[in-house]
């Protein structure tokens, strides 16, 4: 017999939430069992005692022994003298200058690339290709870099006046892309772009490694990296970000173009008075030599 009012309600209620209480074992057991099974597996290591021996040595540089924990301000200052011993070398901070400055305009052009594009040519009035052409100017990049082992040149005299003249070239290539409204022709100097940049960023990574011992490779091509990141983020505020200049794309890009011009001009600087000086040393030996013998 039902029982009306309040009492039945809440009796009803309390059968509706017993009978979906009632899960079934299934819903449960089986996420259950894996968990444990891989909680099991995964702390079950039979392999590692054995494995242990072949891992320690001094060639491997780890032992048993638990070593004390290394002084910070130790560190530190064993940090600041490898930077400063690694940075007193003109070649290779010549070459970590160049690296940090054109890695920095490189993402910047290859980051925003699409969106002069798209102002050039819209792909809602006509097919695009620039999936294609990145394509391209990738295995165009590789072939460049393959054939750098057979340019012959004096890297420690004319190292400087080439990276001079191939930001010349950068630059022109950005100029060119952001300048003419056709869309082939910016298709065609971003290959360029692309190409004489990993060229020379492959040149620059060999000259800093040949200047370093191995233990320092990660030190130089760490702060060059966040130089380069760092000049990048601060040129995206300034140039392109809302709160800064906040650019339209071409003006961007007549930017871009402007910075690797500056980055040549340096560089022809820096590389004319290196050669002067080089040929004055030279000259001075037949001039004492001259001296002598009079």
């Amino acid at each position: 017999m039902d029982v009306p009012g309040p009492v039945s309600r809440r009796a009803a209620a309390a059968a509706v939430l017993l009978r979906t209480a009632r899960v079934p074992r299934e819903c449960w057991f089986l996420p259950t069992a894996l968990l444990c099974a891989y909680g099991f597996f995964a702390s079950l290591r039979p392999s590692e005692p054995f494995l242990t021996p072949y891992l320690l040595g001094p060639d491997k540089n780890l032992s048993e022994r638990e070593e004390p924990k290394p002084d910070r301000l130790l560190v530190l200052k064993v940090l600041w003298n490898d930077f400063l011993m690694c940075y007193s070398s003109r070649p290779l901070l010549c070459w970590s200058v160049w690296w940090a400055l054109s890695t920095c305009g490189y993402f910047q052009v290859v980051n925003y690339t699409q969106g002069l594009w798209e102002k050039v040519m819209p792909s809602r009035y006509a097919a695009i290709y620039n999936g294609g052409v990145e394509a391209v100017s990738t295995l165009l990049g590789a072939v460049a870099v393959f054939a750098v082992g057979y340019i012959k040149i004096s890297w420690s005299t004319w190292g400087e006046m080439t990276l001079s003249l191939f930001s010349l070239l950068i630059g022109a290539a950005v100029y060119i892309m952001d300048t003419v409204g056709n869309i082939w022709v910016c298709y065609a100097s971003y290959v360029v772009f692309r190409i004489i940049y990993m060229l020379l960023i492959t040149i620059a990574t060999f000259q800093i490694a040949a200047n370093l011992s191995m233990e320092r490779y990660a030190l130089v091509f760490g702060v060059n990296t966040f130089i380069a990141l760092a000049l990048q983020t601060l040129l995206t505020l300034i140039v392109v970000d809302a709160s800064g200049l906040g650019l339209e794309i071409t003006t961007q890009f007549l930017i871009y173009a402007g910075y690797f011009a500056l980055i040549a001009v340096v560089f022809l600087a820096s590389g004319a008075v290196s050669i002067m000086k080089k040929c004055r040393k030279l000259e001075d030996p037949e001039s004492s030599s001259q001296v002598t013998t009079s």
